[in-house]
């Protein structure tokens, strides 16, 4: 699979659609992530699904289950000032990583309504992180 390629569609059709419309990706929540690199100081995006926690938009840092965290989470710890796209919108919004019993709450929430995150902590020997995103503007 041509990893870019699909990831170049998917942003296509969220942007042109405010959702995904085809696809193993349709139907589910997902947002376009704008960060700021950590080293490099460019922009990077990344298609990331999604719950809610009130007006906070949750995301975790699973990279499918990989053994590293993805590179957007440590953008955004080095730059937690982040954009968000989403339903046809965008906005800016700060990133925070949940630490504790809230990390464990936003957890499980999250890959109770997301049932295909619940696979991958077995996968990992790292405690996926968990990242709210809260509006700024």
């Amino acid at each position: 699979m041509d990893y870019e390629a699909f990831t170049r569609d998917l942003k296509a059709d969220l942007r042109t659609n405010g959702r995904i419309t085809s696809g193993p990706m349709e139907g589910r929540p997902t947002l376009i992530l704008t960060s700021t690199g950590a080293k490099s100081g460019k922009n990077h995006e990344a298609v990331v699904n999604y719950t809610r926690d009130g007006d906070d938009y949750v995301i975790a840092a699973t990279k499918s289950g990989a053994p590293k965290n993805p590179a957007w989470y440590h953008n955004l710890v080095a730059n937690p000032e982040a954009t968000v796209e989403v339903d046809g919108g965008k906005f800016r919004a700060r990133a925070t990583s949940a630490e504790g019993t809230e990390r464990d709450r936003l957890w499980n929430a999250h890959a109770t309504a997301l049932p295909w995150f619940q696979e991958y902590p077995s996968k990992v020997d790292r405690v996926i992180p968990v990242i709210s995103l809260t509006r700024l503007d």
